[in-house]
C-alpha cells in the first residue's frame, strides 16, 4: 500500500514539477509566470468573459494570485476587464488579440508537451488514464471536503 502511494504521490509531483518548468521556460520570454498559463487558457475557453473569482475556482488558485495576475496582464494589454456596476472584482475578463495571439501559442506548445509526454500510449490507454485519473480526483477531493474515514468503514 505504502508503495503504491509512493508511485501515485511521485508521479503527480513530478509531472508537476516538470510542466511548472517547461511553462516557466516557455512564458518567460513574454515576462509572465509560467503558472499563468492555466489562467490563458481559461479565459480563452470562456470566450464570453470570465470574472476574477471563477478564473480563480477554474484554476485552483488563490484570489489574490488571480487578482495580481491580472493586474500585470492588464498592464501588458493581453487582457481588459470590464467593469459592471463599478465593482472591479465583479469585472469580467476577457483576452486582447494579443491576448488570443499569446494563447494560441501557449496550446500549440501544450499540443507538443502531450504528444511526447504521452508518446507509446494509445488513445485506448489515453482514455482510461483520464477515467482514472478523474475518479481519483473526485474521490481524493471528497475526502478532503469530508475527512478520512475510520479504516472500519472501508
Amino acid at each position: 500500500m505504502v508503495e503504491r502511494f509512493e508511485k501515485f504521490f511521485y508521479a503527480i509531483y513530478e509531472i508537476s514539477r516538470c510542466w511548472h518548468k517547461i511553462a516557466s521556460e516557455e512564458l518567460k520570454k513574454y515576462g509572465i509566470k509560467g503558472s499563468y498559463a492555466t489562467y490563458f487558457t481559461a479565459m480563452y475557453r470562456n470566450e464570453a468573459g470570465i470574472t476574477a473569482a471563477r478564473l480563480s475556482e477554474i484554476c485552483g488558485r488563490d484570489k489574490a494570485d488571480v487578482s495580481r495576475a491580472l493586474s500585470l496582464l492588464e498592464k501588458q494589454g493581453l487582457v481588459i476587464r470590464k467593469v459592471n456596476a463599478g465593482n472591479r472584482y465583479r469585472a469580467k475578463v476577457f483576452l486582447t488579440d494579443e491576448g488570443k495571439e499569446l494563447t494560441n501559442y501557449i496550446i500549440r506548445r501544450i499540443r507538443v508537451a502531450l504528444e511526447i509526454g504521452g508518446h507509446g500510449i494509445n488513445e485506448e490507454q489515453r482514455s482510461l488514464f483520464y477515467q482514472c485519473l478523474e475518479l481519483i480526483t473526485a474521490n481524493i477531493q471528497a475526502i478532503s471536503e469530508n475527512g478520512l474515514p475510520d479504516e472500519s468503514s472501508l
